[in-house]
């Protein structure tokens, strides 16, 4: 069981090739004692985007607050707060903040991958 602030959880930056302006919370984790789902937190400096990348399973997200553009497979579809994507595995994608405050959004995933 875990209640707590996202805030309260330790936010690192993201050091994958490719990442710019990232930072990530773990806000769920096997830590935690979850055993199929983690979940996490992205926040995105303006500018900054995700690695354009692609992995085997797929992820679940919620934009919280921001603008951006969610890149898939070569095509580019704007999105903001309260929009919902879905993320197939094995496909190429990327996220990119392209407002003027920070883009953050929730991405679930399975503790598989983690």
């Amino acid at each position: 069981m875990k209640v707590t602030r996202a805030s309260d959880i330790t936010i690192k930056p993201v050091k994958m090739e490719g990442a710019e302006g990232v930072e990530i919370r773990w806000l769920i984790s096997k830590d935690d004692g979850a055993a199929n789902i983690a979940m996490r937190m992205f926040e995105v400096q303006p500018g900054g985007h995700t690695p354009l990348h692609a992995h085997p399973h797929e992820h679940e997200v919620f934009a919280v607050e921001g603008n951006g553009v969610f890149v898939f497979e070569g095509n580019e579809h704007e999105f903001g707060t309260e929009h919902v994507i879905f993320v197939p595995g094995g496909k190429e994608h990327q996220f990119r903040n392209t407002g003027d405050s920070i883009l953050r959004f929730l991405c679930i995933i399975p503790m598989s991958a983690v």
